[in-house]
């Protein structure tokens, strides 16, 4: 895992999280079209960008190919993402923070955290394996939980599953989520989808304490769950622009 001397700039280290965070939610090549897509800059950028973390052999790119990480890059990406997501949970269980304002200040608190500070909070929280969204903490030696969710949206109607992860991109996510009452640990069933990417309806909650609620398509596929029945046919996600 990452130490101190394996520390870079704040620049390589955001981009290893997003490379990271393809991997772990996404489907597909990580290209460099993917990633100026999700970062908001030039594909040129990207491309430089690449060509640099080549060059530091953290990646490696084949012309036209796939995006991968070398082992050194992937352990500084698990340190980083280790990193971010102790920062979070300690934000929401020490400070207060609700699990929507945090993302912002662990995008700036991992880059300049140090490695002992990094290990009492680790300490203080018990060193937990989920941060306040649900997505898994990297142990210190780079190993990761093995998880079965899958994406809410990929769930056939009528199975129910786990409410365990959700995706932080969008706080407003989060606050829809807050307002509406539903919170990780909740007992999910899909009930219907509107045809056309139109919104769906779910059951959340305990039979005979349950109450239904319409989300739009944006929202349940940020939402992960963990499913009652093993084996369960899964359909592909409702046409879209990638994330």
């Amino acid at each position: 895992m990452s130490s101190g001397t394996d520390r870079y700039s704040a620049a390589v280290e955001d981009y290893l999280k997003v490379i990271y965070a393809f991997e772990e939610r996404e489907t597909g090549t990580i290209t460099t079209t993917r990633l100026a897509e999700r970062l908001g800059v030039s594909a040129s950028s990207v491309s430089g960008m690449v060509r640099k973390l080549c060059q530091l052999q953290l990646l490696e790119h084949a012309r036209y190919g796939t995006i991968a990480f070398t082992d050194v890059g992937r352990r500084v990406a698990l340190g980083v993402v280790r990193r971010h997501r102790l920062i979070e949970l300690y934000l929401v269980t020490e400070l207060g923070y609700g699990w929507d304002e945090v993302h912002d200040e662990a995008e700036v608190l991992e880059h300049v955290v140090s490695d002992r500070m990094l290990a009492r909070i680790s300490d203080r929280l018990g060193d937990p394996r989920v941060d306040p969204h649900g997505d898994p903490i990297p142990t210190i030696e780079g190993w990761l939980e093995p998880w079965d969710a899958h994406r809410l949206s990929t769930v056939p109607p009528g199975v129910t599953g786990e409410f365990v992860r959700v995706d932080d991109v969008d706080p407003g996510m989060l606050r829809h989520l807050d307002a509406e009452g539903i919170r990780l640990g909740e007992r999910l069933e899909l009930v219907e989808r509107a045809p056309y990417g139109g919104s769906y309806l779910l059951r959340v909650g305990e039979p005979g304490a349950s109450t239904t609620h319409q989300l739009g398509p944006a929202l349940v596929k940020a939402m992960w769950v963990r499913l009652d029945t093993a084996d369960v046919p899964k359909e592909p996600d409702p046409p879209g622009p990638v994330a």
